[in-house]
């Protein structure tokens, strides 16, 4: 019944969960959370109809944080599980979450197919350069020199995996980078993301302090991409030809429409195949 009382927002924090995070201190994956629950709060989306889903990695932890639904999936498989709730249930807000490792190695044919399908969900990669949760081995967005791991002592040496262009080029309709550094900024641009139609991909820099501490300095080498962003993949592509791995902001914003099958049931139709198989 309507009392003519208005239903009160909901802030960030009504988007918490009670359980508290266990990422090391330092870890730019608390600043990605704020800026989950400041964009559901921007948005003022029923928690009942958002879902989060995730794989396996450090960052992959966040649908616990949140009040919301939430699925923490296997290695690699959190986009054909969003994407599939997605086509089921078009009707919900569907963010999958995840890092640089479960995303572009074991879920890096996913992360293609996804691109190309071009779902209504949005994909926030945290990326830290780094395996965290097992102890700092490299990722496939590590830079070939890098030292530090006892697998790699003299680093990897073979080139990284970049998200941005690999996105670009299979077809997602949205793609950005943000920093942890600005989690008001990494709201704004999430915001953005779940608006625009169809699938909406964000690289979040946020460094590993533990694993990678020279990632620090992040904070004082991202800046803002000399350009604004396009329409036009040609010149999405030109621009990223001389991106540093440090430009934050939007680089392409697509117009392609999203992908949903009808889900109206052919019922006739499917009595007359479940007569076919019929033994």
């Amino acid at each position: 019944m309507d009392n003519g009382i208005a239903n009160p927002a909901l802030s960030a924090r009504d988007y918490k969960s009670s359980v508290k995070p266990v990422w090391c201190p330092g870890c730019g994956d608390f600043s990605v959370l704020s800026a989950i629950t400041k964009t559901f709060a921007e948005l003022q989306l029923d928690p009942a109809q958002v879902a989060v889903i995730s794989g396996i990695g450090c960052s992959s932890r966040i649908p616990a944080y949140l009040n919301t639904y939430g699925f923490h999936g296997v290695h690699g498989r959190a986009l054909p599980l969003g994407v599939g709730l997605k086509v089921a249930r078009p009707d919900l807000t569907v963010l999958v979450t995840g890092g640089d490792g479960d995303g572009f190695s074991i879920g890096g044919n996913h992360f293609l197919h996804a691109c190309r399908r071009n779902v209504d969900i949005t994909y926030l990669v945290m990326d830290n350069q780094v395996y965290g949760m097992t102890k700092g081995q490299a990722s496939p967005t590590t830079a070939p020199d890098w030292a530090l791991s006892k697998l790699t002592p003299e680093g990897p040496g073979i080139n990284p995996f970049y998200p941005l262009v690999i996105a670009l080029a299979s077809g997602a309709n949205f793609i950005a980078r943000a920093s942890s550094s600005d989690p008001n900024g990494t709201a704004r641009m999430l915001v953005d993301a779940i608006r625009h139609p169809g699938f909406s991909f964000i690289q979040v820099l946020s460094p590993c302090v533990t694993f990678q501490p020279e990632q620090r300095e992040w904070k004082k080498l991202v800046h803002p991409a000399p350009v604004e962003a396009t329409s036009d993949p040609a010149k999405a592509a030109r621009r990223l030809m001389t991106d540093d791995n440090l430009f934050v902001g939007v680089l392409y914003q697509g117009t392609r429409k999203p992908f949903q099958p009808c889900l109206e049931a052919d019922l006739e139709h499917a009595a007359e195949l479940d007569e076919a198989f019929a033994i």
